[in-house]
């Protein structure tokens, strides 16, 4: 059965357009553009929420002066905003993909092994704050940090093939990578490729830029021509090959006459995800959904606007007095005054005196009751909850002080619940960070084990599945694929 739409819009658009408005919010553009400006490239990663894990004298002393400069150079031109823009992303919530591993840029040196200059995404319980790390790995004998669930860069999102995706100084390479101008490229020779039914969730293919993606992509590898590989699901892949007559002929693609072993089909190169699928600003700016304003300065300025785009809502005008409530058979105010959401229209020594009415357990005015409302689960709160769950706390406490006023104590509800475990999930990205905790708290056994010590908290134990495992845990063990089949009671 196909996926329910709201108003004929695709869930991964609407989803995409959730993660534009409040994924990267326009103070971390700004703070992150003036910093990389002024020559300040770990500034600009701190205000995108990009901590440093390389010394790039370190760097020198191990690798030579030639590729710290080299290094040097690609770190001023790092857009850490435009990065975080573009990082893969999940469904349905459009987080970052946790325990990601994604190459940037690599580096050729005197050693077997390249140089990777890598970001990295914690795994899904220590995501609060959507924080990545910018680092460097040295190879399959790097010793990566243990605690991190997948270390080594990943072949499938990669953007050392597309650094118009994070490089400032290429932005202007973006609209002809993603096909914005409808030049397609050859099409593949011989049938066309069965790339399966496209799940809801994921952007459709850009099969037109296959063979031009391919030819850098086997470039990259050493390779003039030859096979390569698509995924195109969890347990599904499409072997091509790029082939042409002579070098003066542009290469077309075309499906293996017969299919390779799993061993050979595994080892061949991978085509990015990045190239592989459409991109979203690209869907959202034709489907109207996005206004090109409310796009990222430097991709705004790459893309064509087509015809019909949806304009830009203007700033809606603030009120002094938003809250009006029907009090005693009047209409009375509710502002903010000194920092904190009262009834203007009733006298302070009233207000106080109902108050110790209500706490002896006698009914509430109107006023007070619209004034507790507010404060528990205010109409804002899903933006809120967004924006948290996005990491821009910094945005998330400007709408609630906007609501309530600087001074005001937050009352028990959703809106203090949601600030709370927002509070404590940093805690564990921390402690995820300094690597004290290694797995799930929830992966923890039964009998007092921790990560660090014993057999059973150790950081590669996968815990059984019996009576001793937490209740947490074991009902996310239970529900993991499940049901397999559409037979239902």
């Amino acid at each position: 059965m196909a996926p329910h739409t709201a108003n004929d819009i695709p869930p991964r658009l609407l989803m995409w357009q959730r993660v534009r408005e409040y994924a990267v919010p326009p103070s971390m553009i700004e703070t992150a553009t003036a910093r990389r400006a002024a020559g300040d490239w770990a500034g600009a990663c701190a205000a995108a929420r990009i901590d440093t894990d390389l010394d790039l004298r370190a760097v020198r002393h191990r690798h030579g002066t030639d590729l710290a400069s080299r290094l040097r150079t690609d770190l001023r031109r790092l857009a850490p905003d435009l990065l975080r823009w573009h990082m893969p992303r999940i469904a349905p919530d459009g987080l970052l993909r946790p325990g990601l591993t994604l190459t940037l840029a690599r580096y050729r040196t005197h050693c077997t092994a390249p140089l990777h200059l890598v970001v990295r995404t914690p795994p899904a319980w220590a995501d609060a704050g959507q924080r990545m790390s910018l680092t460097l790995w040295e190879g399959p004998a790097d010793d990566a940090p243990r605690h991190h669930p997948h270390p080594h860069p990943d072949r499938r999102f990669r953007l050392d093939l597309h650094r118009h995706l994070w490089d400032a100084t290429r932005c202007g390479e973006l609209a002809r990578r993603c096909g914005a101008y409808g030049t397609p490229g050859p099409e593949p020779s011989g049938p066309p490729p069965d790339l399966g039914r496209t799940d809801a969730s994921e952007a459709p293919w850009a099969v037109e830029r296959w063979a031009a993606e391919a030819e850098l992509l086997l470039r990259a590898e050493g390779r003039a021509r030859g096979a390569f590989t698509v995924r195109l699901g969890a347990r599904s892949r499409a072997v091509f090959e790029l082939a042409a007559p002579d070098d003066h002929h542009v290469p077309s693609l075309r499906p293996l006459r017969e299919p390779l072993p799993a061993q050979e089909a595994a080892a061949l190169p991978v085509l990015p995800e990045a190239a592989s699928r459409v991109l979203p600003d690209l869907e959202l700016l034709r489907a109207a959904l996005v206004p090109p304003g409310r796009l990222h300065p430097l991709v705004a300025a790459a893309l064509p606007v087509p015809p019909g785009s949806a304009p830009e809502p203007a700033p809606a005008a603030g009120t002094g007095d938003p809250h009006r409530v029907a009090c005693r058979g009047e209409t009375h105010r509710i502002a903010l005054r000194d920092g904190v959401l009262t009834a203007v229209d009733h006298d302070p020594a009233q207000l106080r005196r109902e108050e110790l009415l209500v706490a002896l357990g006698g009914p509430a005015l109107p006023c007070l009751r619209a004034i507790d409302a507010v404060h528990r689960e205010p109409e804002a709160l899903p933006a809120v909850r967004e924006r948290l769950r996005h990491g821009d706390v910094t945005g998330a406490l400007a709408v609630v002080e906007g609501l309530l006023g600087r001074a005001a104590v937050l009352r028990d509800g959703p809106l203090r619940d949601a600030l709370e475990s927002a509070a404590a999930r940093r805690v564990d990205h921390g402690l995820f960070r300094s690597g004290l905790v290694a797995v799930h708290p929830a992966a923890r056994t039964a009998d007092g084990g921790t990560a660090r010590g014993g057999d059973r908290g150790a950081a590669d134990h996968r815990p059984r599945f019996d009576r001793r495992m937490p209740r947490a845990m074991r009902d996310k063990r239970a529900a993991l694929g499940r049901p397999r089949t559409g037979l239902t009671r």
